[in-house]
């Protein structure tokens, strides 16, 4: 009667452990969206976060910096930009994949209760308690491959966060070229409006003359509306790329009011650049050549997987019974039979998605090399194009100093002098459209490369939030 109750008090205490809550509890992490859009109003280049991670980062001597350029821009949309968030975010969830992969199965518990009719109550209990322990054991190293397959995974997570880090800086460099486009083509167009304008005043005094056409004066008012009206939409084109810009950061628009950015990264770019470099970086160390290697060893790790399933895992059974006055011991070892099913199915879709892998990796190759040879070939032309507009531009630049020079004289007049300014503000029109054309097509070289020209230039150390270098436990 005491070794029964002393069962039962066993058994009830192996069901109380087995109900016992787990170390891991729920906290509520409710989004309020009224919040979240005061948290993104009140963001600043200035804020002490930002300062923080500038510091660690970059060249930042003095702040807030004086003039902020594409790299300072760079480092605070790393710091801003929701889509860092969100690969940051999945390379959690990635991460998290690589503890279950490592989680060992439970053994169970079962408890039984059984009763011997024919037994006299008189002379002992009729109950005949009974506990069996069933242990899982796995064979054939499965642990270690979905371990494998998970830290795979987990790295090509982690390699798009990079990917999406360059996507962002592209959108960044992209919309900085906008808006030093369309600053640079409204100064220049209210510069030809201004002699537009100019023009036409003379043409006027002329026309009162007897000495020009109402055709002529006509024809130079059209101009000048055009001129104006081409201003207007310059205007508003840079408002546009301003707004683009900060939405690019992660900013509210507001919040580049009065900063001072420098343009200085899209002045005229050498026609030497390191085209072997840019290939070579390309081919080695793109993220996302990178991700799908990682992605094609995880497959491999899923197919060892699948093929060590063909091994039937082990459970263990001890068994204890206290069967009246006598204690029972049983042992039993249960295992699947591979008789019907040999895992061939799972193993045959393991290996497709192992084909798959490898062909998209052959195929993201060969894009990126066609990327890349396409994108030299257009920023040689661009940069020749660029070159012939200097050129232009400095004959233009020469005609108006000797055309100056001869207004002095009295040799031409003032008309004439116009008309040879406004040759050389259309000269300067070409010019910035080749520049822009130009440091379009070198933007198309790096995101072939993934990766700046000057790449000496753009290290980084740390990721936002994050105190050191992390390092994965590794579950063996």
């Amino acid at each position: 009667m005491m070794r029964s109750r002393a069962l039962f008090m066993v058994i009830g205490v192996a069901l109380a452990l087995s109900m016992t809550p787990a170390c891991v509890r729920y906290h509520p992490q409710p989004i309020e969206p009224a919040k979240a859009m005061d948290a993104f109003e009140a963001r600043r280049l200035t804020s002490t976060e930002l300062k923080d991670f500038l510091l660690q980062n970059g060249d930042v001597k003095d702040w807030p910096p004086a003039v902020w350029d594409l790299k300072s821009l760079t480092l605070a949309a790393l710091y801003y930009n929701p889509d860092m968030d969100v690969a940051r975010a999945q390379w959690g969830v990635a991460r998290a994949g690589r503890i279950t992969a490592g989680e060992r199965p439970n053994p169970t518990l079962n408890p039984l209760v059984g009763y011997n009719s024919t037994t006299p109550v008189s002379l002992m209990t009729p109950w005949i308690p009974e506990i069996l322990l069933e242990i899982p054991i796995e064979t054939a190293g499965k642990r270690g491959l979905r371990i494998a397959e998970a830290r795979h995974l987990s790295e090509a997570a982690r390699w798009d966060i990079l990917k999406a880090a360059w996507d962002m800086r592209s959108r960044l460099r992209s919309t900085l070229l906008e808006t030093y486009a369309a600053g640079e083509r409204e100064s220049l167009l209210a510069e030809a409006e201004r002699l537009q304008r100019e023009t036409v005043r003379l043409l006027d005094v002329q026309h009162e003359a007897g000495e020009v056409s109402a055709y002529e004066v006509s024809q130079a008012r059209v101009a000048l509306d055009g001129s104006r009206l081409a201003a207007i939409e310059a205007a508003r084109a840079k408002e546009e790329a301003m707004a683009g810009l900060a939405a690019a950061i992660g900013l509210p628009r507001k919040a580049l009011d009065g900063v001072q950015i420098s343009y200085e990264d899209f002045r005229p770019p050498s026609p030497d650049f390191p085209e072997g470099e840019v290939r070579r970086h390309a081919v080695l160390n793109r993220s996302d050549l990178l991700a799908a290697l990682s992605e094609y060893a995880a497959s491999e790790s899923a197919l060892r997987l699948e093929i060590a399933k063909q091994y039937p895992d082990i459970r263990l059974s001890p068994d204890y019974q206290l069967d009246q006055t006598d204690s029972k011991w049983t042992l039993g070892l249960a295992l699947e039979l591979p008789i019907f099913s040999r895992n061939r199915g799972p193993i045959a879709e393991a290996e497709a998605q192992r084909a798959a892998s490898a062909a998209a990796f052959l195929a993201l190759q060969s894009q990126v090399i066609g990327e890349l040879d396409a994108a030299v070939e257009d920023c040689r032309s661009a940069l020749r194009k660029a070159q012939a507009a200097d050129d232009l531009r400095a004959n233009l630049a020469a005609q108006a100093k000797a055309a100056a020079a001869k207004h002095e004289l009295g040799e031409i007049s003032t008309l004439e002098l116009l008309t040879v300014e406004l040759e050389l503000n259309a000269g300067e029109q070409a010019r910035l459209e080749a520049l822009v054309q130009a440091q379009q097509s070198v933007g198309r070289l790096e995101n072939a490369a993934q990766s700046p020209l000057e790449v000496k230039d753009w290290i980084y150390t740390k990721a936002p939030g994050q105190s050191g270098p992390e390092k994965e436990r590794e579950d063996e």
